[in-house]
């Protein structure tokens, strides 16, 4: 059974870390992959839709992406999850609209965000090949909140 994590809490130096890429060596390495298992046990295992390393006291460039239908978020739309390793945002729409978020790290708090509602994100796989896809909606959302992640940066400083 893959280890469910620790999740860091606000107020955590880790949280506030510009996070480190994964070099190309990594990739395809047992660490990353275990890494990867062991993030999406622990998103699912606390009902989130996507976690980021640095929530788990790893400050890599690395996320997991996976919106479903949840406790937590009820009307979330179903996807696949996507472990996204180096992702950068590269277009985001002019139009932003307003949800609400809430965090692993920030328990029982929520507020609105405003976001781009069309983003398009380059990332690298587990095994190091190169994507490039658009999100929209509630994905984009997560994808954006999950890559602030990255850069030290919660959801509450943004609301």
């Amino acid at each position: 059974m893959t280890e469910i994590l620790k999740v860091a809490q606000k107020g955590e130096a880790v949280l506030a870390l510009h996070a480190a890429e994964v070099s190309m060596q990594e990739f395809g390495s047992t660490w990353l992959n275990a890494l990867a298992d062991a993030m999406h046990a622990t998103m699912l295992a606390r009902n989130g839709v996507g976690i980021a390393a640095p929530q788990v006291y790893v400050s890599r460039r690395v996320i997991i992406v996976a919106s479903r239908p949840n406790i937590r978020y009820p009307d979330a739309p179903e996807m696949d999850a996507i472990v996204m390793i180096n992702p950068e945002i590269t277009q985001r729409s002019d139009r932003q609209v307003l949800g609400e978020e809430g965090c692993l790290s920030v328990p029982n708090e929520r507020g609105q965000v405003a976001r781009a509602e069309v983003i398009r994100v380059s990332y690298q796989t587990l095994a190091g090949d190169s994507v490039e896809q658009e999100f929209s909606g509630f994905p984009a959302r997560i994808v954006q909140h999950e890559i602030d992640h990255l850069d030290g940066i919660l959801f509450v400083e943004r609301t």
